[in-house]
């Protein structure tokens, strides 16, 4: 199939052959239809199946200019948001369409002139409460699309969702998009959604192109072991996962004091830094981002050749969305885990109920390097009993 038979307008036809693409992904071939027909669809897919253009496309297809707000798509992070705009703004290069993203961690002034003009919102929860909070209508919407909506779910915003929903017309087209559905998103789907049409697509990640492996490290040693494969395994761009944003800080300033071009990317930094992380990363084409799991969904960063869980997610979800960065168009990719003796365990639970196991690998001759600002904290005997009592409860 080609998208030229998805009966899309010719200016989006234009605009999508002019950024090369031809033909669409699977997400994208099986939802566009129903969308154009005016389904719900609750889309699964993982980040990197295109699913952006999936409902995008179609959502700037049926827009019909000069009636105020059409769409409001909603994300979980700062960064999906300009991601998400950005990607519909070159989808629409041909149209007047007036697409707006409206997230917190800047001026709120230049958001709200923004508004008054805005036929396609893309926004982040806390930063439209605030404008709805400020007098701001949303009763011209006819299509909502909640994305990464397992991602609102597990940071905590899906009572801003429901309040914002409250604010829609109830006649509207409702897309929902997600890696998993979970007990409380699907009650979600029961209240607001109209006959939902499930649409699955398989990850963008190619197994049999990605390699997983496992070491089982000292703590003391572990800093050291990075060093080594950042250096000896990792060409291109990397991505480190930390999982707080003070052990980002502390592992990618250890990284530049050891010639190796390592930037942090996390919640506590400013919009305009998160951004230009990424923004420097896609111009060199080389480098390594420190990362919480801010980064593992969401962002859309090409080349990635490995991927380092320096510190264990919490869930197996948060495993897979993080190897799923690598591997990707044809490539191959490499997730390397470090495992400290008090993660044993939990890493076992994690394959566990992923169905798979990855034997330890045996440690290579690596060079011992010394922290400038201290070892790297690792995770505290609360951390651990928070993540045990997460896997009884899923059990």
């Amino acid at each position: 199939m080609q998208f030229s038979d998805l009966h899309l307008p010719a200016p989006i036809l234009s605009a999508i052959r002019e950024q090369g693409y031809e033909t669409p992904t699977l997400i994208q071939e099986k939802a566009i239809p129903l969308i154009l027909s005016g389904k719900d669809i609750i889309g699964s897919s993982q980040t990197g199946s295109g699913k952006t253009a999936a409902f995008g496309l179609p959502l700037l297809s049926k827009l019909t200019p000069g009636r105020g707000i059409y769409a409001l798509i909603l994300t979980p992070t700062r960064e999906l948001c300009v991601q998400v705009s950005d990607a519909l703004k070159g989808f629409a290069k041909h149209l007047s369409t007036k697409i707006t993203p409206i997230y917190g961690g800047v001026g709120i002034g230049s958001q709200i002139n923004a508004l008054r003009t805005a036929e396609v919102v893309v926004a982040t929860p806390g930063r439209l409460l605030d404008m709805i909070q400020r007098g701001y209508k949303l009763n011209t919407v006819q299509y909502l699309v909640l994305d990464e909506a397992d991602r609102m779910l597990d940071m905590g915003f899906i009572d801003d969702v429901e309040k914002i929903i409250k604010c829609i017309p109830k006649q509207r087209q409702t897309l929902l998009f997600g890696a998993t559905l979970s007990p409380k998103l699907r009650s979600l789907i029961n209240r607001h959604m109209n006959s939902p049409i499930p649409v699955q697509a398989e990850t963008h990640v190619d197994t049999s192109l990605l390699t997983e492996r496992a070491y089982t490290v000292l703590p003391q040693e572990k800093f050291s072991l990075l060093v080594h494969f950042l250096k000896h395994e990792t060409p291109g761009i990397g991505i480190v996962f930390c999982a707080t944003r003070r052990n980002c800080d502390k592992v990618a300033k250890n990284l530049r004091a050891q010639k190796i071009s390592a930037i942090p990317i996390h919640g506590g930094l400013s919009q305009s830094k998160r951004i230009n992380a990424i923004t420097t990363l896609h111009k060199q084409g080389i480098g390594i981002l420190v990362a919480t799991d801010v980064a593992s969904r969401g962002l859309h960063i090409n080349n990635i050749s490995h991927v380092y869980n320096y510190e264990l997610p919490k869930t197996s979800d948060d495993y897979v969305h993080r190897i799923g960065r690598t591997a990707r168009a044809g490539a191959k990719g490499d997730a390397v885990t470090f495992v400290i003796h008090q993660d044993i365990r939990d890493f076992k639970l994690i394959m566990r109920d992923l169905g798979r196991e990855i034997a330890s690998s045996p440690l290579p001759t690596f060079e011992k390097v010394a922290l400038i600002a201290g070892t790297a904290h690792e995770p505290s005997q609360q951390d651990h009993r928070k993540r045990r009592r997460f896997w009884k409860r899923s059990r």
